[in-house]
């Protein structure tokens, strides 16, 4: 009799349960109706052709607005891997204003004095590189022989008149040396006066501080949406910093390691190459083939032997696959790890809207996509992508 009761109690109380999930479920039905929920998780054809359309608006705006939206991302970028010593400053009593012109004025003293130090062997480098050709196909003349015996054409018959005298005539200007010489004068002077912007805008986001995170926060409606814009501010602050700092370090490292083995192989130069080492490292991909390649075609031009003009090339290419499969992803973890095809391909398209430039900006700007995707929980999807 026991054990009946209690059988009863026990389909009462699961009858109760299912009615109450009933109640529930037709309470949402009511609440949402059918069909949205499905819609709300899965993106409309009209949401993402709002997507593709506001890509290529923001495409073709960095593509024409070149200079200025170049001044402005590197001014930017500098600044926020420059704000911890200004930071700093300002922990010890010096005001915003000297800190900032104390920081820009270091870093740009700096990269002059390295400009002047390795500018003047890069530049003898480049000016005796056409005359230096030749004199690379005769030292290693030997072995391409074979090649160029199969490739020699066939003797022919050449008369040739005594009787009238041979003419000379010097080249005479072409338009084309002129329109080379008008794109470089005007190249020198875009890229000057772009320095100059950069350098302003910099000092001014160094000198204004935290002013534009208190509009930001003015501007938001909620205490909510205050804190998550002031927890985004530092967490792309911080993400770019260190990002830089880590990978800084890593390459003046490598530059180290590398022009010490320059210097024991003979390789003339070695502080000049070293520097190239560690300015072309924060080029992904690219940077590494480029720098190999020229540090190969020195020793080619510099070293007697096959074996040691290589040597270097050779050193530089150990080094670089060290750091880039074993110190690297140590340092900086899972949190800078992004994934191989989306900066392949992100670099790419950087280099296709800005050159060279645009090479050195396209991690950091992906660090900074990867952070606010982070911290945003309708962008989880794209964080995710753009993670390893």
């Amino acid at each position: 009799m026991k054990s009946f009761t209690e059988s009863a109690v026990v389909a009462e109380e699961d009858h109760e349960t299912e009615n109450l999930r009933q109640r529930e479920a037709v309470l949402i039905s009511r609440e949402i109706p059918n069909g949205h929920a499905a819609s709300a998780r899965t993106p409309t054809l009209s949401q993402v052709t709002q997507v593709i359309v506001i890509i290529a608006g923001v495409t073709a705006f960095a593509f024409f607005a070149r200079p200025i939206v170049l001044p402005v991302l590197m001014a930017w970028v500098a600044s926020m891997a420059l704000k911890p010593p200004v930071t700093w400053l300002r922990a010890h009593c010096v005001p915003t204003l000297p800190a900032a012109a104390i920081v820009v004025g270091i870093t740009c003293a700096a990269i002059l004095c390295a400009i002047g130090y390795l500018g003047r062997p890069a530049a003898d480098w480049i000016k005796s590189y056409p005359q230096a050709v030749p004199e690379l196909k005769q030292k290693f003349e030997h072995l391409f022989r074979p090649v160029t015996r199969l490739n020699l054409p066939a003797p022919a018959t050449v008369s040739v008149s005594t009787n009238q005298p041979v003419k000379f005539s010097l080249p005479a200007s072409s338009p084309a040396n002129d329109r080379i010489i008008t794109t470089v004068f005007n190249w020198t002077g875009t890229a000057l006066a772009g320095t100059i912007e950069t350098i302003a805008l910099l000092f001014l986001l160094l000198a204004s501080g935290d002013l534009f995170m208190q509009k930001l926060v003015r501007v938001m409606p909620t205490l909510h949406d205050k804190k998550r814009a002031v927890e985004l501010s530092h967490e792309i602050q911080q993400s770019i910093s260190s990002y830089l700092f880590a990978v800084g370090i890593i390459n003046l490292c490598l530059g180290a390691i590398v022009g010490a083995a320059f210097y024991l192989l003979g390789l003339p130069n070695p502080a000049m190459w070293a520097a190239v080492v560690t300015v072309v490292n924060f080029i992904p991909y690219f940077g590494p083939v480029v720098g190999i390649c020229a540090v190969a075609l020195a020793g080619l031009l510099s070293l007697d032997t096959v074996s040691l003009a290589l040597a270097p090339a050779g050193a530089y290419l150990v080094a670089h696959l060290f750091e880039a499969n074993l110190v690297t992803p140590y340092v900086l973890g899972r949190r800078f790890t992004l994934n191989p095809v989306i900066i392949f391909v992100f670099l790419i398209l950087c280099i296709w809207l800005w050159g060279v430039i645009g090479a050195f900006l396209a991690v950091p700007i992906l660090v900074t996509l990867k952070a606010i995707c982070d911290r945003i929980s309708t962008l989880s999807t794209v964080s995710e992508l753009l993670g390893s």
